[in-house]
C-alpha cells in the first residue's frame, strides 16, 4: 500500500512569521489524517521556524533544495547536514525551475539524490518534458533520460523508499493543464520504467506525484489515477484551505486500493 503524499511548495514565498501562521492554521484541519502524509517546504530562512511549529504534528519538513557536498567553499549554499539540523527529513531536487533558472543538469541532481540518501533524508526527485519537447514526441524519450541520468547508481532499496514528482514544465504556471490522459500516460511510463531498470517492489513502492498546476478543481482527477500517489502543489499552497482541500482529496478512500 503506497500512502499518498501531499507536498506544498511555497518556492520563493512566505517569510518565518507567515510560515508559523500557515502551520498554526493547518494543524487543526489535519489533525486526525492519518491516511495521506503531508508536507510543506518552506524557504530555508523559514525551515527551523515551521519546523519548530510543526513539533507535535504530522507534518514532514521538506527543503526546495540541496548542495551535492558535505560543506566546502560554496557561499551561499545549504548542505545536507543543515536542512537537517533546520528540521527537514525531505528535500525537493531538480525541480523544473532549478534547471532552468540554475542550470541543474541531470548529473548535478544525480549528485544531489546521493547526498540526501547518504544524509538519510528522502529526495523528491522532479522529471518532466517542456512543451517543445512534449509537441515533438519527445516525452517519454525526456523522461527516460532523466530516471537514467538522475538516478544513476541508486539501489533499487532506495528507489522504492523515495519519491519522484512528475511535472510537466509546460503545464507550470502557464494556464495550460495536462488531461488526465496525458498524466496516466506519464505516470505509467515512468512506473514502467522503474520497474524494467530496478525491479517490480521498486517500482510498486516508489511513489510518483504529479505537479503541473495542481488545484483543488484539478485534484481529484489527477490524484485519482492509479499511478499517481499525490501531488506537489505550488501557486495553490499559498492558501491555507485551498491545500487543504487538495490534501482531502487526496484520502484514501477517494484513491481506492494502492498495490
Amino acid at each position: 500500500m503506497r500512502t499518498p503524499l501531499v507536498v506544498a511548495n511555497w518556492k520563493m514565498h512566505k517569510t518565518g512569521r507567515d510560515a508559523l501562521a500557515f502551520v498554526r492554521e493547518l494543524e487543526p484541519l489535519i489533525k486526525e489524517i492519518t491516511d495521506v502524509e503531508i508536507a510543506v517546504a518552506p524557504s530555508f530562512t523559514a525551515l527551523p521556524i515551521a519546523a519548530d511549529a510543526a513539533t507535535h504534528t504530522r507534518l514532514v519538513l521538506a527543503a526546495q533544495d540541496v548542495h551535492p557536498e558535505r560543506e566546502g567553499a560554496f557561499t551561499g549554499a545549504i548542505s545536507v547536514a543543515m536542512i537537517k539540523d533546520a528540521g527537514a527529513t525531505a528535500v525537493i531536487v531538480g525541480h523544473s525551475e532549478r534547471r532552468r533558472l540554475f542550470g541543474d543538469t541531470d548529473e548535478l541532481v544525480n549528485r544531489k539524490v546521493r547526498a540526501a540518501l547518504a544524509g538519510e533524508i528522502t529526495p523528491i526527485v522532479c522529471i518532466g518534458e517542456t512543451l517543445e519537447e512534449r509537441e515533438r514526441g519527445g516525452t517519454n524519450a525526456i523522461l527516460d533520460g532523466q530516471i537514467q541520468h538522475g538516478l544513476d547508481g541508486i539501489s533499487a532499496d532506495q528507489i522504492a523508499a523515495m519519491v519522484i514528482a512528475y511535472e510537466p514544465v509546460w503545464a507550470i504556471g502557464t494556464g495550460k493543464n495536462a488531461t488526465a490522459r496525458e498524466c496516466d500516460e506519464a505516470h505509467q511510463h515512468i512506473r514502467g520504467r522503474l520497474r524494467q531498470w530496478f525491479g517490480g517492489v521498486a517500482a510498486d513502492q516508489c511513489r510518483i506525484l504529479y505537479g503541473g498546476s495542481v488545484k483543488p478543481e484539478n485534484a481529484h482527477e489527477m490524484i485519482g489515477l492509479p499511478d499517481v500517489d499525490g501531488a506537489l502543489v505550488g501557486g495553490a499552497s499559498l492558501d491555507v484551505r485551498g491545500f487543504f482541500a487538495i490534501v482531502s482529496k487526496c484520502r484514501s478512500q477517494a484513491l481506492g486500493a494502492r498495490p
